[in-house]
């Protein structure tokens, strides 16, 4: 069972609180699991849905803050993790899109401007003229090693104990099954799903 804490989230003694409020007991100090009922499961499902969506505008947050603390004014937190999804490879248009799930006229004005601010290199590809190829322009290299500092610094308060590092592995499988449902039923579009 997944351990539900949040700011806010420990009494006074300092000891876990369940979040019984809401359908859903998390796990005792001593490890012991609460309510695994369905309608408790559900619960668990949605408050995860909601985490996740809260998670990502942090992360938005947390980037512009790095950004006005490294003096970059001229790219967004979104530009930002395109450059990251980007990395050491060159890319067509089309496979960054797949690797970000991208839509189609956001990912377009984003990459324009990261091409008209320096950040990415666009060239024609050598098989098809009509097809883009990116890659990062040094500038672009720049700023993904300074969110990379960032990231480590990040990963490194994270992980204070090895069982920390078992929790946060744990926690990304099942993140990653998660996504692979949800892109599973976005491509089926429902269908064989039960």
């Amino acid at each position: 069972m997944i351990r539900l804490t949040r700011i806010g989230d420990r009494s006074l003694d300092g000891t876990e609180r369940s979040v019984e409020n809401r359908g859903v007991e998390a796990r005792q100090p001593d490890g012991r699991t609460g309510d695994t009922s369905p309608a408790s499961t559900v619960a668990l499902y949605r408050d995860i849905a909601r985490v996740i969506d809260h998670m990502q505008r942090r992360l938005h947050d947390v980037v512009r803050v790095e950004l006005g603390r490294i003096g970059v004014d001229d790219i967004s937190p979104m530009q930002v993790l395109m450059l990251l999804n980007i990395g050491d490879d060159e890319l067509s248009v089309r496979d960054l899109m797949e690797r970000g799930y991208y839509l189609g006229s956001n990912a377009s004005y984003n990459l324009k401007h990261l091409v008209e601010q320096g950040y990415v290199d666009r060239a024609a590809s050598q098989r098809d003229r009509r097809a883009a190829r990116l890659r990062l322009s040094e500038k672009g290299e720049w700023l993904c090693a300074e969110i990379g500092k960032l990231e480590n610094r990040q990963a490194t308060q994270l992980l204070r104990n090895p069982a920390d590092g078992t929790d946060l592995e744990t926690t990304y499988r099942m993140l990653r099954r998660l996504e692979r449902m949800w892109g599973d039923i976005v491509r089926y579009d429902g269908r064989g799903q039960d």
